[in-house]
């Protein structure tokens, strides 16, 4: 008696299973035929599309705004908390800095945090054009992009001073106003 519940079940499942097959492979031959055959329908695919498209490069500007707004609010937040002023307090701050960002810019999830530490680390160090090339050989690109946005959002960090060539903030500020140029 069990088994001839169990090969009913079985048929029934399998019949279940080949109807929402068949559903879906009808349904497919269908779409395709208004696509091919209907104007009006592939001018609707085009619209939506667009629409979609559209959709998608407003979020990526107010992502991009939303990005570009943190990093400005955690500079203002950096400097509100100010920064040491004896060497040994610069010297055990840039330390704790440095130890923070690195423990930070292993999780992607964090890479604001990282690169705020490596900036408040910049920001006590006495040649921080030389700690800018240290980071450039040691830091990911992700990062070096936000603390180069945070470099040129900061009018106040002079890195070129012990240097007779261009100012380093400059080119900085110049490079974060230029998407798609980074610190390779």
């Amino acid at each position: 008696m069990s088994s001839s519940s169990t090969t009913s079940t079985t048929t029934l499942v399998t019949a279940a299973v080949a109807t929402v097959a068949v559903g879906v492979l009808g349904y497919a031959a269908y779409f395709d035929y208004r696509r091919r055959h209907d104007p009006e329908f592939r001018r609707e695919l085009r619209r939506t599309q667009r629409r979609q498209e559209r959709a998608e490069k407003h979020q990526a500007e107010a992502n991009a705004t939303a990005r570009k707004q943190a990093i400005r609010d955690a500079v203002d937040d950096a400097k509100a908390e100010g920064f040491p002023a004896s060497a040994e307090e610069k010297e055990a701050f840039f330390l704790e800095q440095i130890q923070e960002g690195e423990q930070l810019a292993a999780h992607p999830s964090k890479h604001l945090e990282a690169a705020l530490a490596f900036y408040k680390a910049l920001k006590v160090y006495p040649t921080p054009s030389d700690l800018i090339n240290i980071y450039d050989k040691t830091v990911s690109k992700p990062i070096l992009d936000i603390l180069a946005e945070m470099i040129a959002y900061d009018t106040s960090l002079r890195i070129g001073t012990a240097y007779t060539g261009p100012d380093v903030a400059d080119l900085l500020r110049e490079m974060a106003a230029n998407p798609g140029v980074g610190l390779d």
